[in-house]
């Protein structure tokens, strides 16, 4: 099993490349606000944040659960982890892809 800060990093990365240029991703820290969670990711589309997890199996902190569904609702938040991460992933990018402007037929 992976140390949380090594799949955290390895995670940033992957980010990153999912999204090109159009990705900043901010480490939040925990002592500054008790719970708060781990990444911020901001795109032109809207933002997410994420919390990291080394295993599904890894207890959440006081006011993790709090946070997650706080800013599910506002845009998007997840508790990511080696076992879930190809779908928390494929989430993040349904949740922040571009708006596509309606096309209007020329007839």
């Amino acid at each position: 099993m992976k140390k949380e800060n090594k799949f955290q990093a390895e995670l940033i990365v992957e980010i990153e490349e999912l999204f090109g240029r159009d990705v900043v991703i901010l480490k939040n820290d925990p002592n500054y606000l008790q719970g708060i969670l781990d990444l911020l990711v901001l795109t032109p589309n809207g933002w997410a944040m994420l919390e990291v997890k080394r295993s599904a199996n890894e207890p959440y902190r006081p006011n993790q659960e709090y946070y997650i569904d706080l800013f599910d609702k506002w845009s998007f938040a997840a508790m990511i982890c080696p076992e879930n991460k190809e779908a928390i992933l494929d989430d993040l990018q349904h949740a922040l892809r571009p708006s596509r402007k309606t096309r209007v037929s020329q007839r």
